[in-house]
């Protein structure tokens, strides 16, 4: 229940869906006599923060402490095991083409593919079914399995998990698929972004990981650059507001033990 709720719950407050939804309702508004001083309050708010995103750094900032929580090092001495979350494939483009599709996370495939060359000791665990309401059906380890393929991961070398929906089961799962040993080394790769959430969420269920972030959308020094372009700054918006809400809601589910984990 909680998978469908918090799927129907972001398609409305969602920045982009809700900056159309707020035009939307405004414009309709506009409409009526008695609503239309509203309609022209709301349509100015969604038309100033439409130049907000489009002319500033404000999904960069937003962005920007998810991203740096947890610095990268390059882990040393013993590793047991390598685990990537899924999130950067496109299963049905896949499945339409024929050819493996990756998103803008595609650097966790490719730093997953570096890792598992540089560790061959290491076990290596790919976790991500379907994060879809609708489609079910597409599943990502298959787009994740031609796309390492191409990367010169050889069939074999990766144990794939793929009923997760979201980052709470790709920990779950993939630690009853696994069953990592008191004491082992395991390195956790996934978006900066997506980090704090992922290592609250593995500590939550026992599983001590070394934080392994790739995928940066933002500069480390806190000055995002201005980049006059609409979509590519929602898109980190979305993204990082997604993951704010994230930590809160699995905080008060008890899914972390931290409202914003820290190394």
């Amino acid at each position: 229940m909680s998978f469908i709720l918090s799927k129907l719950l972001w398609g409305l407050v969602a920045p982009g869906n809700a900056l159309v939804l707020a035009v939307v309702l405004g414009a309709l508004l506009l409409r009526t006599r008695r609503w239309q001083r509203a309609g022209r309050r709301l349509v100015t708010l969604a038309a100033m923060a439409l130049l907000l995103v489009t002319y500033t750094g404000l999904g960069a900032l937003v962005a920007l402490p998810l991203e740096n929580r947890f610095p990268r090092s390059e882990p040393e001495g013993r590793i047991d095991g390598i685990v990537m979350l899924g999130g950067a494939v496109n299963p049905p483009i896949t499945a339409d083409r024929g050819d493996p599709s990756l998103n803008d996370a595609a650097e966790r495939v490719l730093a997953f593919a570096d890792l598992v060359r540089r560790h061959p000791e290491a076990k290596a665990v790919f976790t991500g079914g379907s994060g879809r309401l609708l489609g079910q059906e597409y599943k990502e380890d298959i787009s994740a399995r031609a796309a390492l393929l191409q990367a010169g991961i050889p069939e074999g070398r990766v144990v794939y998990e793929a009923m997760s929906r979201n980052t709470w089961e790709n920990a779950v799962f993939a630690k009853e698929m696994v069953k990592p040993a008191a004491g082992e080394r395991w390195i956790l790769v996934t978006s900066a972004m997506h980090m704090p959430r992922s290592v609250g969420i593995f500590r939550a269920v026992g599983w001590e990981v070394v934080p392994y972030p790739v995928d940066y959308r933002t500069r480390h020094d806190a000055k995002p650059y201005l980049r006059f372009e609409f979509a590519h700054n929602l898109v980190i918006l979305d993204d990082a507001v997604r993951e704010w809400i994230g930590l809160a809601a699995y905080r008060l589910m008890g899914r972390t033990g931290e409202l914003f984990p820290a190394p």
